[in-house]
């Protein structure tokens, strides 16, 4: 059976103290840790993340003409200061095929594309990205990051690996309060107490449950202590950008955070209702009812080490701006306190929870954040290249009623979003200075590969193949004999109907232990933990399954289809695939190299369909398809 996620932890942290270098913090593991707790110091303090948050003055600039908005001029500042400016805009269709995977996931159809190659004019630009942000497609792009931060899965992990047959609605709660634009506050609120703010809205809370769990555990008390150590450990990672989880059995090694601070984050989540045996976390939090628990610190993270002084439920002392204590209201059915935590959590002058959120959602766009770890903004983590614009953003969000959708268009409709990618000043032969080559100067537009599931979803929607419906339970896909064959029976269960096989990634079913072989090779996390930031790795085996899988087949096969439609010339297929493909006309070059591919292709297999498909399955496994500029 898989180890205790609480003997996991403490491994961990054990390893963190040994190979700690002489500047880290001297840790705390004492009997009676609250009792023994380090002060918060002035020294402390004085780390960037803690710093409270202020707004500070747009910068003034000399080119001011290529200043959109706000962004702009800050990034601005930074390039003069090194000699540099921003690159000149992006052609019109690397711009809308960058937009429409930022915001929608799915690359644009062939007649937009066309129709804003015509016009890409201002005007016609900020009414498309209006149109993208109202699209349903819109939530069904944004959720897969929020879901990565709430290690979502629908089965329980470990050995057994029990599937939820409920968590699918958690998932289609985040998709649909991204669509409708739920302020961000209410957003975190709903998932921190929506049983108790917005009860309509409980399903919400799925979010502190979403984590791995051993229902089978002999020992429910200790199933207790690692179900709410992770909760603990996912909200301060997640609202924070701190890895508080660190000091569930010491003294934080590095950042400001004691043994107590964690217990007193994890009493806020103490109440939760009481555990069984072979009975699974339910879709949404419940708690025990309004009688408050006593609290106390884990001696050195052992659940039956009960510390002499109790805590109170309240914040970590250095995220807290003013007094760390919470005012919870009791109700008939709980003890108020996560409703009190969350509450403040969400208040405008709270610097960590806006840093972070800010910082990830920069991450969206631009694919690297400004302060360079977003789960850990500690001392730890790397600094932010551009300090006051993260605060400017940070402090723009509550300006601008909490709406995600605002600042996403905000930062997209910045002259240093629309940049041309440093690949086209190359093809144009235009000198680059080194110091613009750094990608965090934003001096070009940093190029992005997809992730497996926009690369899914995208051969789906260019073989005309995509199902759009959207909700409801998830769909369970075929999966490749080598893998299937080491399932169990109940395991290998695939969805009847084939025309739910096509439905957007993010309705495919998540086990926690198998991940969908394509999405698992291009670095879809484990769902074990809360993941900020996803691997971006290069292996043989992506190449191996883009170019060999029963599925890219199939692709090709029906992206062929959809080109033949257009003609059967030679060149008549090159441009149509190349349109449906890179959402561009093809060069001269891919004129050129298809040309004589499709001849030699249709002399070896035979027939033109065959040469077209095999023409159609090296396109989508091309840089040009893989990767955004």
């Amino acid at each position: 059976m898989s180890k205790p996620l609480h003997s996991l932890f403490i491994q961990a942290a054990l390893l963190a103290v040994m190979v700690a270098p002489s500047a880290a913090r001297t840790v705390h593991a004492s009997r009676d840790p609250a009792a023994d707790e380090p002060p918060i110091t002035a020294e402390d303090r004085q780390h960037w993340a803690f710093q409270p948050l202020q707004r500070p003055a747009v910068p003034a600039v000399k080119n001011t003409a290529q200043a959109r908005n706000e962004i702009d001029r800050f990034i601005l500042a930074r390039l003069e200061v090194a000699g540099q400016t921003l690159s000149a805009p992006a052609d019109a269709a690397t711009l809308i095929r960058r937009l429409n995977f930022d915001l929608t996931g799915l690359p644009p159809d062939v007649d937009t594309v066309q129709a804003f190659i015509a016009d890409s004019s201002d005007r016609a630009y900020e009414a498309l990205v209006d149109r993208l942000l109202q699209s349903p497609r819109y939530g069904e792009k944004q959720a897969p990051h929020w879901l990565d931060l709430a290690r979502f899965a629908e089965s329980d992990g470990f050995e057994h690996d029990i599937e939820r047959k409920h968590a699918w609605k958690y998932r289609d709660w985040v998709i649909s309060a991204l669509n409708r634009d739920l302020p961000y506050d209410d957003f975190v609120r709903w998932q921190l107490a929506g049983d108790e703010l917005s009860p309509e809205n409980a399903i919400a809370t799925g979010f502190l449950l979403a984590g791995p769990d051993m229902p089978d555990l002999n020992n429910q008390a200790l199933r207790r202590h690692d179900v709410l150590n992770e909760i603990t450990g996912t909200v301060g990672a997640a609202f924070f950008g701190l890895t508080v989880g660190c000091a569930q059995c010491h003294d934080h090694a590095y950042d400001p955070v004691s043994q107590a601070d964690f217990y007193r984050l994890r009493a806020v989540f103490d109440n939760l209702h009481p555990l069984a045996r072979d009975k699974q976390l339910g879709p949404a939090f419940t708690e025990a009812g309004q009688a408050t628990p006593t609290s106390h610190v884990s001696v050195r993270g052992d659940y039956s080490r009960a510390a002499p002084t109790t805590v109170v439920a309240s914040f970590p002392r250095i995220a807290a701006s003013k007094t760390p204590s919470l005012t919870a209201t009791l109700t008939d059915k709980s003890t108020g306190r996560r409703a009190a935590f969350a509450q403040r959590l969400t208040q405008p002058d709270n610097a960590l929870f806006l840093r972070s959120t800010i910082n990830r959602v920069w991450m969206q766009h631009f694919g690297l954040p400004i302060a360079g770890q977003p789960n850990d903004l500690g001392r730890q983590g790397e600094a932010p290249t551009h300090p006051e614009l993260l605060d400017w953003l940070a402090t723009e969000l509550p300006k601008r009623a909490w709406s995600m959708k605002a600042m996403h268009k905000l930062i997209v409709m910045s002259a240093t979003y629309r940049q041309a990618p440093r690949l086209e000043h190359r093809a144009k032969g235009e000198a680059i200075q080194p110091l613009a080559l750094s990608p965090s100067l934003y001096a070009s537009f940093p190029r992005r590969r997809l992730s497996g599931e926009e690369i899914r979803d995208a051969m789906l929607r260019v073989s005309g193949r995509l199902n759009l419906k959207s909700g409801g339970e998830s769909v369970r896909l075929p999966l490749p004999p080598e893998v299937s064959s080491h399932l169990l029976e109940k395991q290998q269960k695939v969805t009847g109907d084939p025309s739910e096989h096509d439905r957007r990634s993010i309705y495919i079913f998540a086990r926690r232990n198998l991940r969908y072989p394509l999405f698992e090779l291009f670095d879809k996390p484990d769902a074990l933990m809360s993941c900020g930031r996803r691997n971006e790795s290069t292996t043989a085996p992506q190449a191996l399954t883009l170019f060999n899988s029963a599925f890219s087949g199939s692709i090709a096969r029906s992206l062929a289809k959809e080109v033949l439609k257009q003609g059967s010339e030679t060149d008549t297929i090159i441009n149509a695939a190349a349109w449906k493909c890179y959402s561009r006309a093809p060069t001269a070059q891919e004129q050129t190299l298809g040309q004589a591919f499709l001849e030699r292709q249709a002399r070896l297999a035979g027939t033109l369909d065959e040469a077209v498909a095999d023409y159609c399955l090296a396109l989508i496994n091309a840089s040009a398809f893989l990767f955004v500029d």
